[in-house]
């Protein structure tokens, strides 16, 4: 998972005291509601009906034993002892105090977790395969390329206040497990015959009440040029999305309005100002970003054989297993699928969070 350096950690703290002054503010007056409503959005704060609701990020979908022991702590002192997961690497608690969530912040920044940007019309947190960094058919892991778009886009002045919130899916895997046809823009991997590494740009897709697949606006993007192509499409975006109704402002309307050709067409205009500039991502970018991600700390995987006896919730996993493989399973009360990480003895799996453990 990804290791904060001294420029996050500072930013996440400084961020934590200026919504705590904005909230005292607030409380004394000295801000109205109006005027604290963008200010707490784009910290994660709704208020919705019948109380707040309070919106973490969870990047890259990756939690460590002692942020998970955190957001229980917060959901046992200022909620109600539980909160939900989100289908795009979020937690939600529904019930705080809009006077707590400062201190709830504070907590967050020691476990290195905030909740910049999880809501409000800007872009949202940067999404992924849920078996990035030790999937079979990954191509390249787009963790540190998620990082880097999450870097350039967290304050980013231009987007702060977009038509409708935006949300960026990547895959770096062959199969599309990152849903990349339904998000605003869609970052799918490639790799040609000769080894080069891109993507295809799909812009446009979403559920919700509109739901609607993505358009390929670009069949291959070289990874090095996704914040320059990302920049035109949010460009185009803000420029023309519809600012009058909340219900046709998300891009995928914009698209639909324009047509794939058209809004290709502009996206490519645009392009061409911000192609090769200083946003470029380098090798070298690459790989100092992915120095944070650190490997899991696994134990040889003969040493935890004897668990297999144990009884496990149901999972489903994503690469067919050997025949002696698929006949413990049952023994071991699992749904095991697929094998993922072969040489360590390992397999990842899905373990649905539901009452009954049962696989979807």
């Amino acid at each position: 998972m990804y290791r904060y350096d001294h420029y996050d950690q500072a930013l996440v703290d400084e961020r934590v005291a200026q919504f705590r002054d904005q909230v005292a503010r607030w409380k004394a007056g000295e801000l109205s509601d109006d005027e604290l409503r963008p200010l707490r959005l784009q910290n994660g704060l709704y208020i919705q009906r019948h109380a707040p609701m309070f919106r973490i990020a969870v990047p890259y979908g990756m939690l460590a034993s002692r942020q998970l022991r955190c957001l229980a702590e917060l959901g046992r002192k200022y909620d109600r002892g539980y909160g939900h997961f989100t289908t795009r690497h979020n937690m939600q608690f529904n019930w705080p105090k809009i006077e707590d969530v400062p201190e709830m912040l504070a907590e967050l920044a020691k476990v290195e977790m905030h909740a910049i940007q999880t809501s409000g019309n800007c872009i949202r947190n940067v999404t992924t395969d849920q078996f990035a960094g030790v999937a079979a058919d990954e191509i390249l892991d787009p963790r540190p390329l998620c990082e880097i778009l999450r870097q350039w886009s967290t304050f980013h002045p231009e987007f702060a206040f977009l038509p409708r919130k935006f949300k960026i899916a990547v895959n770096g895997a062959k199969e599309d497990r990152a849903l990349t046809w339904f998000h605003d823009i869609g970052l799918h991997i490639l790799k040609t015959d000769d080894g080069l590494v891109g993507f295809r740009v799909i812009v446009g897709g979403g559920l919700g009440r509109t739901p609607i697949r993505g358009e390929v606006v670009r069949e291959f993007l070289p990874w090095q040029d996704i914040l320059t192509y990302c920049d035109a499409v949010l460009r185009v975006y803000n420029r023309y999305g519809r600012r009058d109704n909340a219900y046709k402002a998300r891009i995928k309307i914009l698209v639909q309005a324009l047509g794939v050709v058209e809004f290709a067409r502009q996206v490519e205009e645009e392009w061409a100002h911000l192609k090769g500039g200083p946003a470029t991502i380098t090798q070298a970018e690459y790989d100092r970003v992915t120095a944070f991600f650190g490997a899991p700390g696994l134990c040889h995987a003969a040493d935890h054989r004897r668990n297999l006896c144990r009884p496990a919730s149901r999972f489903r996993a994503v690469r067919p297993l050997g025949r002696a493989q698929r006949a413990a399973a049952p023994r071991a009360g699992l749904c095991l699928g697929h094998a993922v990480i072969e040489e360590t003895g390992y397999c990842a799996g899905r373990h649905h969070l539901r009452p009954d453990g049962h696989c979807r």
